[in-house]
């Protein structure tokens, strides 16, 4: 079976480990490519073929100044990823909340329990 394009939405684009790191850089401020493979330490065809990906989606413009293209962060089309995941978050807070009154009772059975012998004297 043919895989799926990554470049159809932005949730398949940060999808690859590779460019999730590349948005954690940009997220600092815009870098030339040359700035990106220094700071990942990864080749400048495999830094260009990730933008290029990243571009199309439209998680990353460019801007020409002088004789480099900057890089920049567009974090509009991350709102969809964030949406969508805000969904589960009263989820995962539910599931921390009785976690929490789990442990809160396991740590009061602890403490009801015989105190330890240096302290019974």
């Amino acid at each position: 079976m043919a895989r799926a394009p990554t470049t159809t939405d932005a949730f398949n684009a940060v999808a690859e480990p590779r460019r999730r790191q590349i948005l954690d850089v940009l997220a600092g401020g815009g870098r030339s490519v040359g700035d990106l493979v220094e700071a990942l330490d990864i080749p400048q065809p495999l830094v260009s073929k990730h933008l290029r990906v990243l571009r199309e989606v439209g998680l990353v413009r460019v801007q020409d100044q002088g004789r480099h293209r900057i890089y920049r962060l567009d974090g509009e089309p991350l709102k969809s990823i964030y949406d969508w995941v805000c969904r589960y978050e009263r989820t995962w807070s539910a599931r921390y909340d009785l976690l929490d009154s789990v442990l809160d009772d396991l740590r009061d059975e602890t403490t009801g329990a015989d105190p330890p012998k240096e302290e019974r004297q």
